[in-house]
């Protein structure tokens, strides 16, 4: 459970930090980014730290896709048991008033039951 909650706050982190990059590159509205000016060459241009926050945010993205996978296996490795529970309890119990609205009653001695079900009916022939 500590590798899960430990995965969990550093994927927080990485999804904060992906946010801001998203939020800090230039749009086509201006967004946050940064303003114009600088040198026109050189690392800390315009141009330079677009593709600078470019490549940050496709790792940042990939680093939160790789954790949120590893997250899940984390997660179904803790969860416990890996076996099908099939300890469903089928059987059914009649009212003590007999029938309720809007439930059909069981035919009685006087009605006959229906013969077959209808031939719409897509699970007419699968049986218990």
């Amino acid at each position: 459970m500590g590798l899960f909650l430990f995965l969990t706050v550093v994927q927080a982190i990485v999804a904060f930090v992906l946010v801001i990059l998203v939020l800090m590159q230039r749009s086509e509205g201006g967004g946050l980014g940064m303003g114009g000016g600088g040198s026109p060459g050189g690392v800390m241009s315009a141009r330079g730290a677009a593709d600078f926050l470019t490549r940050a945010t496709k790792w940042a993205a990939v680093l939160f896709v790789a954790l949120a996978i590893v997250l899940a296996g984390v997660a179904v490795d803790a969860s416990g048991t890996r076996t099908i529970d099939d300890s469903l309890d089928r059987t059914v119990s009649q009212p003590a008033g007999g029938a309720t609205q809007g439930v059909p009653s069981a035919p009685s001695a006087g009605e006959a039951a229906p013969a077959q079900a209808p031939s719409d009916d897509p699970l007419a022939g699968v049986s218990e």
